[in-house]
């Protein structure tokens, strides 16, 4: 494989230190590059860039040593996670079949061949499910059997904490099958449930193949849980002031399906490039710290870990930070050019929204409208790295083009693209590579999200009321601390 070593792209002239000359900088070429480099990668480690395996480590070399080429210190922040291998589904009879599968977060270990027995499951459409619900779903199920269930009304864990309760041996969850989004394969997390027997996920056709006749006997794998390191990777930089710190975010790590160039390699590609290009830029007033999170995959779990980290062992910096942007997906294939709602104008948000965050999106939304983009509402509804932010007070807002929801009509003619087809058909998947990446989305994303970083860089004013460097109306003490990166 070549050298994955790379700056970026062309090299901007002169001092990029407004919004207009910034996002000039910022080339779609610049992030290509890098969206490039982790499809290498990927295909040199089994086709993912998974948290704790190879592509991943690779992953976080190769930003690593585009940072340092720019002059930034970097840092890993590392931390444990629960780890398990690809998990398994076969039909044994009456025909011998294997299923793309893969375990539950969550699931027991376990090496499970037995009969396979429907609980009331629903295959016509419109196929609303209630199974497995209710304990009396497996009234008469026989002891030591496989249970099959259909998605839909209750937690992926009740379901799988029913059967076990019943006597099952092993637990399939096929998807619903009522929409294009709820047919393919279905992997998720049981939750909080504690469930000691193995958990696999099916798609619809799956499912359905596998509960006819209802005789079938299958095989169900799921690996031991192992931990696992892995580690976040962090920079920020030299110039600006150490106590009103801006934060952006992406997650790095893929699913184990593919190489996630859409998700997350846009996000963290389009901050890579800002990245590179910020530390061009003469003087800051205020330090951009970047953050490559690992193993969202797996539960947000390098976010969490980081801001866990300064609640318990240096809440003063967290103190520090006035607000995080988060850029997970910004190059969805049939894409929305969607911020994250947190002025609750149109979707109400799972937490208290904290003070600060309608300033952030206004940042994003502002330089949309100051350019003719069209943008709408994405939910903030806690699925990507913000959550642990935005629970611990720490504003945030940010950018998604969309997942395995259906674009609407009113938003296929804001954007063009297809109604009634989701924003990334390859989501989670193993089509999620270099040709999964809508170029135009990239472009739009990366210009707001290098408007973002310099024009916060510059002042939060705005957002906390701090002003010029060493002018604040919010002033904390500036301190080191070994929590923080270096300077």
């Amino acid at each position: 494989m070549t050298s994955l070593v790379a700056a970026g792209g062309p090299a901007s002239a002169g001092n990029p230190n407004n919004s207009k000359k910034f996002t000039q900088a910022v080339t779609l070429e610049g992030v290509m590059d890098h969206l490039e480099a982790f499809q290498e990668i990927a295909d040199a480690n089994d086709g993912n860039r998974e948290a704790g395996t190879s592509g991943y480590d690779a992953s976080g070399a190769y930003v690593e040593q585009v940072l340092q080429a720019a002059g930034y210190e970097t840092r890993r922040q590392y931390f444990d996670f629960a780890y398990q291998e690809q998990g398994a589904l076969q039909q044994i009879s009456p025909t011998p079949t294997t299923y793309v599968t893969d375990s539950f977060t969550g699931s027991g270990a376990g090496d499970v061949t037995a009969t396979v027995t429907p609980v009331d499951i629903n295959l016509v459409p419109p196929r609303a499910s209630t199974s497995g619900c209710e304990a009396a779903d497996f009234a008469g199920f026989p002891v030591g059997n496989i249970a099959l269930v259909q998605r839909g009304s209750c937690d992926f864990g009740l379901k799988a904490d029913n059967a076990e309760a019943a006597g099952a041996a092993g637990v399939i969850i096929f998807n619903q099958g009522n929409t294009p989004e709820r047919s393919a394969l279905i992997v998720g997390t049981l939750g909080t449930f504690d469930v000691d027997i193995p958990v696999v996920g099916a798609s619809f056709a799956t499912g359905a193949d596998l509960a006819d006749p209802s005789t079938t006997v299958a095989r169900v794998y799921a690996a031991p849980i192992e931990n696992r390191p892995t580690f976040n990777v962090i920079a920020e930089t030299k110039s600006g002031r150490a106590d009103n710190v801006v934060m952006m975010g992406a997650h790095l790590d893929s699913v184990r399906d593919g190489a996630g160039i859409n998700d997350n390699g846009s996000g963290s590609a389009a901050i890579l490039e800002t990245a590179v290009q910020l530390a061009k830029v003469n003087k800051l007033n205020n330090k951009v710290r970047f953050a490559w999170w690992g193993a969202e995959e797996a539960g947000l779990i390098g976010s969490t870990h980081y801001v866990n980290d300064l609640v318990t062992n240096n809440p003063a910096a967290l103190d520090k930070i006035a607000t995080y942007l988060n850029f997970d997906m910004v190059a969805s294939p049939n894409y929305q050019i969607g911020v994250y709602d947190a002025d609750e104008s149109t979707y109400p948000a799972p937490v208290t929204v904290p003070e600060g965050s309608i300033q952030t999106e206004d940042v994003l939304t502002d330089y949309f409208d100051s350019v003719g983009q069209p943008w709408v509402d994405t939910e903030f509804s806690g699925r990507s790295d913000y959550q642990a932010f935005i629970v611990n007070g720490v504003p945030a807002s940010g950018l998604f083009t969309g997942a395995e929801q259906l674009k609407t009509a009113e938003e296929a003619a804001l954007f063009g693209g297809q109604a009634g087809v989701a924003y990334d058909v390859n989501y989670h998947a193993v089509g999620d590579d270099i040709s999964n990446v809508n170029a135009e989305a990239l472009d739009i994303n990366s210009n707001a999200i290098a408007h973002a970083a310099i024009t916060l860089a510059q002042s939060t004013q705005a957002i906390n009321g701090a002003r010029s460097a060493g002018k604040s109306g919010k002033p904390h003490p500036v301190e080191d601390h070994q929590h923080e990166p270096a300077a």
